[in-house]
């Protein structure tokens, strides 16, 4: 099976999408991550719904877990707040790295060895028509794997 076989429609999000709106969306669609795009709907990011979690924590509870223990649930409920006023580039992690991008032609295996080498739960499949890189859609970690096991029962 080919990767362009492989890929579905998913979700993507641009860089300057509100960050509370692709929260909003991950959670409702129960999403592992976000494709973000650019203005021509290229794949430049993945935005994964731990980096929007690691926005709602207060720096001080990421640097002492035991306060989080004490923080009472009236003040976990504003956690939220962290994402209004900001995008998701704001949301991106400073390492992150381009997107894991395979080709149409690419085998389950090479997808696999692709999403196991960058520890992505997703991987964007595009098609190059001279400049233009088109989305042709996206693999999941949990798609690929369905695929995998029910080729081998």
């Amino acid at each position: 099976m080919r990767a362009r076989d492989l890929a579905v429609e998913y979700e993507t999000v641009a860089v300057d999408s509100e960050a509370l709106a692709a929260a909003r969306l991950m959670a409702e669609d129960k999403l592992p991550a976000l494709l973000v795009v650019d203005e021509a709907g290229a794949p430049v990011a993945i935005l994964p719904a731990s980096q929007l979690v690691k926005v709602l924590v207060p720096a001080y509870v990421i640097e002492d877990p035991a306060l989080a223990a004490v923080i009472d649930e009236k003040h976990a409920d504003r956690l939220c707040r962290a994402l209004v006023g900001r995008t998701v580039g704001d949301c991106l992690s400073s390492k992150a790295g381009p997107p894991p991008i395979a080709a149409p032609d690419d085998t389950a295996l090479e997808v696999a060895a692709l999403m196991a080498q960058v520890r992505s739960p997703l991987v964007a499949v595009t098609e190059k028509d001279g400049r233009t890189t088109r989305l042709l859609g996206v693999i999941t970690a949990s798609h690929l794997l369905h695929q995998l096991l029910g080729a081998h029962p």
